[in-house]
């Protein structure tokens, strides 16, 4: 059994899938307490589903992008793992978000990882699991949420010591409320660097305490 905190059907409101209409299905509990969380009722509130089930409600929305997100996901490792795999053998374009502190390497290679690396303002960035990056293909994405001007200095560090550039798309956003967009883009601009800015685009179009979307 795997406890799931909601499945709905929403676009894709991050990561170069954006404005996609996609099915999330949200996993309870997180190993993490970032400051900024946006989801702190999915760590500990949901329903015990079976694999089986969980493919039943997906298939209710006749979409085939699936996002498995959380909490943290991957804290219910192994019910996870299957989740994903049966997903990619029907046929469903699987996607994974991730807080970057769990191991990915048994993830199956059919599914797209959007991984975080936790900047300082979060709280987390001790707990970031630097293992994880070997295991990143290029078509994965590394996600790093900006609060200040030291998360962004401490991220470039991170993609100059790692060589992440070569490794899979590199995308930066903004800590919702804390950070204007255009601050962050212009530090980009300023400082030419190969990344994806994006927004959080479901809160811009409904409200940004909003559920289920």
């Amino acid at each position: 059994m795997i406890k799931v905190n909601e499945i709905y059907h929403s676009i894709q409101g991050e990561s170069t899938h954006a404005g996609r209409p996609c099915v999330f299905v949200r996993l309870t509990y997180c190993n993490l307490r970032c400051t900024y969380c946006d989801t702190e009722y999915a760590f500990f509130e949901g329903k015990d589903m079976s694999v089986q089930q969980v493919i039943d409600e997906v298939e209710k929305y006749k979409c085939k992008l699936v996002e498995i997100t959380g909490g943290e996901p991957l804290v219910q490792m192994d019910e996870c793992l299957e989740l994903m795999k049966t997903l990619c053998e029907l046929g469903y374009e699987v996607m994974i978000e991730t807080g970057g502190s769990l191991p990915i390497k048994e993830i199956d290679p059919g599914v797209k990882i959007i991984m975080d690396l936790k900047c300082p303002s979060s709280g987390m960035e001790k707990k970031n699991l630097y293992e994880n990056l070997k295991y990143l293909k290029p078509t994965d994405e590394l996600k790093f949420v900006i609060g200040n001007r030291e998360d962004y200095d401490w991220s470039v560090e991170q993609i100059r010591k790692y060589n992440l550039n070569r490794k899979c798309v590199i995308l930066f956003s903004v800590v919702f409320g804390e950070l204007e967009p255009v601050q962050l883009v212009n530090w980009i601009l300023e400082d030419k660097l190969d990344v994806r800015f994006q927004l959080q685009m479901h809160k811009y179009i409904w409200h940004p305490q909003t559920k289920g979307v």
